[in-house]
């Protein structure tokens, strides 16, 4: 089997016609030059290099073999400049996400991505993030932009990314009978959340048994798009993230409950598994912290604008104050 140091030895000897001067380059003594590549004549079978010349020439055989030597070098270093930056990556990122985030700060994460990495492209896969943690661990997947804590925290490594502000929804049309029965919020409208694999469903129904709404009635849905929809046409509450229906509060399309308790936040992780491109997979990372904190903050600052037309109702039976403001985001 040839060896790169073998080959290294073999192609400075020709290239400089001195085992000596090749044993310099390689920081090398002379002696181990010329193991080297008698151990190479060894493998091949045949003398590629005529000793008794001066400068030290190939034979004819040495030199058809040098062209093939220098380019085997020669591919090596450039497949090794792959772990000396890794924004030089080229092979397809296999990304996974939850929905939340692709109609959110998504795109510009992209953007920025392929900015920094410009010879990088994306295959992208929208799923639940137990499905997207299946997935990784299968070997399906690179990194995952989802909802942390079912794999072995041994076998990935994982940055926090900023959480979503959860807050219930109701179109403008139930607005009037929210605000004149108490039990009109919890008994007349079913909620409406993701589907029940995914952790938001499992935090809804645990806010509701907390708040003493026994036995709701919740529809699950598998997209976000679908749940804001659904919430628009007086269909249920909407339990949604507050900043990807930004828009549609601002517009009055949804009007937001006056919550005495907040819904828990949706809290998401860049995630990736131990074995894959440790600086590689770390620099996505901090992008998406960077992207999503961005996102974060520049809703937040819209949100508390005094300007901001947002439109609330205060549930009678969830309000313990009738004299309640609705709270800060």
């Amino acid at each position: 089997m040839l060896d790169f140091k073998e080959l290294e030895a073999f192609v400075w000897a020709v290239k400089l016609g001195s085992f000596r001067k090749a044993a310099v380059r390689l920081h090398l003594t002379q002696p181990s030059v010329s193991e080297r590549i008698s151990r190479l004549e060894a493998t091949v079978g045949e003398l590629l290099l005529e000793r008794s010349a001066r400068p030290v020439q190939p034979t004819m055989r040495g030199r058809e073999f040098f062209l093939h030597a220098e380019r085997m070098l020669s591919q090596r270093d450039e497949a090794m400049k792959l772990f000396d930056s890794e924004e030089d990556y080229s092979a397809p990122l296999r990304l996974g996400t939850i929905e939340t985030i692709a109609h959110s700060w998504f795109p510009e994460f992209m953007r920025q991505l392929t900015e920094r990495y410009p010879r990088l492209t994306i295959e992208l896969t929208v799923d639940y993030s137990p499905a997207l943690n299946e997935r990784l661990m299968g070997n399906e997947l690179d990194i995952l932009l989802a909802m942390n804590g079912y794999l072995p925290p041994k076998q990935i490594e994982y940055e926090a990314l900023s959480p979503y502000e959860m807050g219930m929804f109701v179109s403008p049309q139930h607005t009037g009978m929210l605000n004149e029965s108490d039990e009109a919020w919890c008994k007349k409208l079913p909620f409406i959340s993701f589907g029940k694999l995914a952790r938001p469903y499992e935090e809804l129904v645990q806010y509701l048994a907390e708040q003493g709404v026994t036995s709701p009635r919740i529809h699950s849905v598998s997209t976000l798009m679908t749940i804001v929809r659904m919430t628009m046409e007086g269909l249920g509450i909407g339990a949604l993230p507050v900043a990807t229906v930004l828009d549609e509060w601002r517009r009055g399309e949804l009007f937001r409950l006056a919550l005495p308790v907040p819904l828990p936040a949706m809290n998401y992780d860049v995630i990736w598994r131990h074995a894959n491109h440790p600086r590689f997979c770390r620099g996505v990372g901090r992008l998406a912290q960077k992207t999503a904190c961005a996102y974060a903050q520049e809703r937040r600052v819209e949100m508390t604008n005094a300007l901001f037309p947002g439109h609330w109702v205060q549930p009678s039976a969830l309000v313990t104050n009738p004299n309640a403001t609705p709270p800060l985001i």
